[in-house]
This record gives C-alpha cells, structure tokens and sequence, in this order.
C-alpha cells in the first residue's frame, strides 16, 4: 500500500512542478531551484562556521549548492522530471521510507547563506518532504558568512548571528533592524540572555499559533514578516498576555494591532502634519461620510503633579485654555498617574467615556498603545515626537524654530565668540534644535562657536560652561508663555561680571493653542478624514510659530537694531516664508550636508544625527548618560534600530 501512496504522492508532486514551472516561464522567471555557487561567484565571503545538526525552518531550504541538479526540480523543490526514470524510482523510493516505521533517518546536508539554505546533500529528501509541507526538516549546517558591509541585508543578518548564539532558531527572522535586541527585551530577557530549551519551545509554540492568523489577515501582501508583526504586538501585550490568549482573542489582539503592522511595511509610516488642517466640513462628510459630535469628553492624563512640576503646570494651563474657548461644547476631567501606573489612569478615563485621550508625557507611549489596542474607538493623544503607532497621534511643537531666533540673538550678544547651548535629551528632533541655533548664531556671528553641554550627561552644565569662561548661554525652555523671566537659568541668558543673569529670549511653549485647534478639528470632522485618508500611516503633528503652539519672547532691554532683526525674523516664521535649514551647511567632519538648494523634509529634521561645523560637542549614547535619563532617550531614540 506504500508503495501506490508513494507513487501517488510523486504524480502530485510532479504536478506541482509543471504548474510552478509554466507558471515562471510565462512571468519570464527562472524555474528552476537557485544555484548557491552562481550566488557566490558575485559575493565576497568572510568565512565558513560549522552550525551543526539543525531543524531547518522548511520554508528557508530554498535551492541547491551546485548546478548538477539545476534541472531535476522546478523552484517549489517538486520534481520535473519524469517518474519512468532512475531519478522517478529513487524518489518514490525515499517516500515509500518517509511512509513506514522507520522514516527517513538521514539528515540532509546544507549550506546557509544569509538565512537561508541550499542543499548539498539530499535535495530529493528535501522534495519528499517538502511535497507532505513538513515545518522542519533535519540537517547538518553550514554557515557562509558574508563580508561585513553597510549594506541594509547584511548588518541585518550579522544581527541575526549575534542573535544565533543566544537562541539558535532560525524560525525567528526579522526584516527590521534592531529588531533582536528588541525581542530580548520584549521577553523580559537581559541583551546577552542564552535561552534555555523551555523558553524556545514557548516562544515557537506562541509564533505557531500566531503565524496562520497572520497569513490570513492578509499578511502575505506585507514586506513584513510573521515574526515583525508578532514582535511589534509584544511591545504592546507582554509575551505571557499573549501566550495566555485563546485563538479568538489572539485573532482580536492581532485585529487591533493590524494599523501598526501595515504602518511597519510601508516605506512612510509616519504621516506629519505641521499645521493646523482646514477642510470645508460639506466635502469632509460627503466625501467621507463622517459623523461630526456636538460635544467631547476629554480626558487629561499627567504623571507629574502640576503644583510641582513646571511641565505638567504648562499642560493644565493649556487644559484650562481648552475649557475658557470651548465652554460647554468639551467636558474635561484630569487624572493624575502619580504611581506611573498610567494604564490604569487611562483604563478609569475610558471607562468614565472619554472620547478624547490626552497622554502629557512621552513615558506614556507604550499604555498609550495598549489602550489603543483595547478601546480602538478612542481618540488618543501622546506628547512625543516621529511614533510610527496607528493606533495613536502625538503631538510636539518645531522647537527648531524658536531655537534659530535665539541663536542669532546668541550670537549678536556674544563678546567672547563663544555661547554655551545646554541641550536636554539626545533624542528625535534634538539635534535639529542644536544646528538651528547654531545657524541662527552664526547669521549674525559668522566666527561663532556653540559649546555644546547635555543636561543628560553632566551633573552642573551652568558651571561647566562658566568654568570654561562662556558668558552667553542657551539653558532649558519655557513650558508656558506665563513662565517667563523670572525663573532663573532658562531660555538665553548673558551672565554680567557679578555672576547674576541678564535674560534675552526664552522660547515657550502655549499648549492650549495646540489643544483648542485639535478638538475643533474634531467637531468639524477633520480628524477623522485624515485617519481615513491616511489609515496606513501613523499621524504626528509637528506644529511650528504659524500655529503658535510655540513662540519666542524677548528681553525688553534686547539692543533696538537686534530687536527689529529678530521680529522680522520671528514674522517670516510665522508666516512660512523663511526657512533656516535652507543654506549651505556643512557638518563637524567637514561634509556638505545642504548645498543651499533645498530645506529638509520633516523627517529628516526628526531624524538629524549630524551637528554643524560650528558646534564643539557630540551626541552622546546611552552609556554616556545619568541612568535617569537613559528611559527617555531610549523612547524617543534618533536610530531605536541602534539600540
């Protein structure tokens, strides 16, 4: 009877390969299995490692290391040769072992070459199994390693063999970088944590589980794999969460976290929005069909006691804003996470019916996608700057802006040539904040240079900078326009010869312009278009001095001739006339990083990790900073791949 299945399973075997193989010759693709040796003759390698006896992942056995063979099977490993054959008979042969008692015994051998294999011993084997779709398939390994280079596939796969070590399957692969050290952490697990067999077996069980949910969502069109999109529903739902999950509520999970999976395959996850939108609201419903409300619930979460902590004050002085201009229209009730248990915060807030979530703190982002997660309805807001996450908007103001108009008031009132910026976090958006003051210093300076000091880093930046005999110095900014001069060391400042300080200007921040404009567009039905419109990206808004969410104030004793610069300056701002990236710039090492013929997109303001030619100073890493801080800059990293 083995016999007759044996021969069965070869006549559908044989089938599949004339299918594949007429298939790839209409689409003008090669039919026939990929040759590793033709891959190599074009690549450089670095050496070969033993892995030794492995189950291969089925789906990465993917061809065959020499062109004997070329021809036998078609590119599915089905065979295209005829069963009336040696090659027919020795197949069967090997199908009628893989059906009786004992099995196939012997295991193939392959090579590996960046994650995926190619067989040297043991291709019919590899066809056998293949035609009954078996997960894994026995083999002893051998791993070509491939020339270190900058090359995106490459630093990925040298990941990949950092990872090797610590848990050697070859089931978890990753399309993103970063995404290893990612997982350790999403695990629980320290960076260099070897696991242990009980901990392979789960993880494999859990992605088993969650592996055909995802192909039947649709996630075969993605360039994200299984394990990409499992990875980014563990930094919202911890690994037991998930495990735990039955199929029905692990498929919900899944649902819900769909928007950040097609976010993660698009080549522009994040969509900016770096003004207030104004849309006609008749084409708004006619073309969306939207509902507009009448009133909002609004829900305020800090994790700061205001009484406190001046940035929390400058979010309730924008709350109370909201309330002054909207009345009756909004109904806001504050929640003070104090413990950081900000989920539950936000858990009471939707079960009070909030509509709208706003989250004071970037801390908060990953409760702020889990409550996403959990109430897909409600609208959420997260402080924070260039988050890749559907389920959730943040908000942050172009601070670059205000920090150009300093620096050119910086620079004018500068008698040693020299100013001192103290900068806070090196995080997204931080950098770009630093060359524009330093743009702006040098406008009026053109011998300029910033000394640069991160509040981050150093224990005392003020006396760091005066130790080094600077007198002008750029320190933290406003929270709120209220908060002006008389708190001392914030905004720009000139130190006199008794030490005391003399203020200049002071960027500030007025929140509630910002959340006014927002909630109006909600009742016009403006923020539901835009998710509608753009439901594959994450929405950032990044609102500059046009919307007057930030601002420069002056000192009254500022000199007439420097005073009129600056409020031609802060007009042309304002009004969307002026950009100060757009100049010839040139980096500390020299290299030219804007021939004047263009301005930066938002992106890459966001994302800037270069600083000016005129700046003394670097960006530092994480293991340069004060542990309190290291939280913050790992949430808002330039690079989170680098982490």
């Amino acid at each position: 009877m083995s016999r007759q299945e044996a021969v069965a399973q070869f006549v559908q075997a044989n089938k599949l390969a004339q299918k594949y193989y007429k298939s790839a010759q209409s689409r003008g693709d090669y039919p026939y299995l990929p040759v590793l040796e033709d891959l190599l003759r074009e690549n450089q390698t670095a050496g070969r490692m033993e892995i030794g006896l492995v189950d291969i992942p089925a789906e990465l056995i993917i061809g065959t290391n020499d062109g004997g063979r070329r021809e036998a099977f078609a590119g599915n490993f089905m065979p295209l040769l005829e069963m009336n054959s040696e090659f027919g008979d020795k197949w069967i042969n090997l199908c009628e072992a893989h059906l009786s008692d004992e099995g196939i015994r012997d295991p193939i051998r392959c090579c590996e070459y960046l994650g995926y294999f190619y067989v040297v011993e043991g291709n019919k084997r590899v066809s056998v199994f293949k035609s009954y779709n078996a997960p894994t398939i026995p083999g002893t390994v051998q791993r070509i390693i491939p020339v270190c280079s900058d090359d995106s596939s490459i630093r990925l796969y040298y990941e990949f063999m950092h990872f090797y070590q610590r848990c050697s399957l070859y089931q978890i692969r990753f399309t993103i970088p970063g995404s290893y050290e990612k997982l350790q952490d999403c695990m629980g697990f320290e960076r260099d944590h070897v696991w242990t067999t009980d901990e392979k077996r789960a993880f494999l069980a859990l992605l088993n589980r969650f592996e055909p949910l995802f192909h039947r969502m649709g996630g075969d069109s993605l360039s994200v794999g299984v394990c990409d999109a499992l990875l980014i529903c563990l930094q919202v739902f911890s690994f037991r969460e998930l495990k735990e999950q039955g199929a029905d509520e692990l498929k919900k999970t899944l649902e819900a976290m769909w928007g950040d999976i097609k976010s993660a395959s698009s080549p522009s996850p994040i969509s900016v929005s770096t003004d207030p939108e104004a849309k006609e609201k008749g084409l708004i419903d006619k073309i969306f069909g939207i509902v507009r409300p009448d009133h909002l619930n609004v829900a305020m979460i800090y994790a700061y006691d205001p009484a406190f902590s001046l940035w929390s004050r400058s979010h309730l002085q924008g709350e109370r804003e909201l309330a002054r201009e909207l009345g009756e229209k909004v109904s806001i009730k504050s929640y003070m996470a104090l413990d950081h248990d900000y989920l539950r915060a936000m858990n009471e807030a939707a079960e009070d019916g909030a509509e709208l979530l706003i989250a004071t703190t970037p801390q908060m982002i990953a409760d702020c996608r889990k409550l996403a997660a959990l109430h897909p309805a409600l609208r959420i807001l997260n402080c924070s700057l260039s988050s890749p996450y559907t389920g959730i908007r943040t908000y942050y103001s172009r601070t670059y802006e205000a920090k150009f108009i300093t620096g050119a008031i910086a620079g004018a009132m500068a008698p040693e040539d020299r100013i001192g910026y103290i900068a806070n976090y090196p995080i997204v958006g931080v950098p770009a904040e630093i060359n524009a003051f330093a743009l702006g210093a040098q406008m009026t300076n053109p011998r300029v240079r910033i000394d640069l000091v991160w509040s981050s880093e150093s224990d005392d930046p003020v006396q760091e900078l005066r130790d080094r005999g600077i007198s002008v110095i750029s320190n933290r900014d406003a929270t709120d326009p209220e908060h002006a001069y008389w708190a001392l060391e914030w905004g720009t400042y000139r130190l006199n010869d008794e030490g005391g300080l003399l203020p200049l200007a002071l960027p500030c921040w007025d929140w509630g312009r910002f959340y006014v404009q927002v909630v109006q567009s909600i009742f016009s039905g403006v923020w539901d278009a835009l998710g509608k419109s753009q439901s594959t990206q994450a929405i950032n808004y990044w609102w500059g001095m046009s919307s007057g969410l930030i601002d420069v104030q002056f000192s009254p004793s500022l000199p007439e001739g420097i005073r009129r610069l600056v409020e031609h300056l802060c007009r042309d701002l304002r009004g969307g006339w002026f950009d100060p990236f757009l100049c010839t710039i040139r980096d500390q090492r020299g290299e030219l990083r804007n021939d004047g013929s263009r301005g930066f997109s938002a992106e890459e303001l966001m994302r800037m990790d270069w600083l000016c030619a005129n700046v003394d100073g670097h960006i530092p890493a994480l293991h340069e900073l004060r542990p309190e801080a290291v939280e913050t800059a790992r949430i808002l990293a330039i690079h989170p791949e680098d982490l």
